[in-house]
């Protein structure tokens, strides 16, 4: 089954002649405006308002900015200028200590499931045979120290012999 995919959908209709409906109010209303102005003001006068006024309603009516209809982008402006603008920024900083008790049986236990994960990843064994390479219970050959960072915390790390 097909169907047709509306196009264009952000053209308007042209109502009135080569007009939409919204474009023919703006031009209508400044009409209407100078029509009045007409016969209420001076002819120099009712001039330079109609000029002013048409400037008004064609750019009203006719100028898009970046695909935007100037109402709108006068709209957006306005609401811009209007609403309060404060924007702040604190960052909320926590302090919690938490004490860890390491025993040393945690420690090599913890080294264990290190040099296990370890040789999971990097070996090329089968895993039988990786499994049956793994002393569990014994000490591990690899040497791990601790050491203090500059922010004070601890943290123990690999100790690497380069010889």
């Amino acid at each position: 089954m097909q169907f047709q995919t509306p196009q264009f959908i952000d053209v308007e209709n042209k109502i009135v002649g080569p007009l939409s409906l919204r474009q023919f109010f703006y031009l209508a209303a400044a009409g209407a405006f100078s029509f009045i102005f007409y016969f209420v003001l001076q002819t120099w006068l009712w001039f330079m308002l109609t000029a002013i006024l048409g400037a008004i309603a064609v750019s009203l009516a006719f100028i898009k900015y970046n695909g935007q209809p100037l109402p709108r982008i006068i709209f957006a402006a306005f609401v811009f200028f209007w609403k309060p603008k404060l924007y702040l920024w604190q960052r909320v900083a926590e302090e919690k200590t938490v004490s860890i008790e390491i025993r040393r049986k945690n420690l090599q236990d913890f080294f264990n499931v290190k040099k296990l994960w370890q040789d999971l990843m990097t070996t090329k064994n089968p895993i039988p045979k990786r499994e049956k390479t793994l002393y569990w219970g014994k000490k591990s050959k690899e040497k791990f120290q601790m050491f203090r960072k500059l922010t004070g915390e601890k943290e123990i790390a690999r100790r690497v012999d380069y010889r």
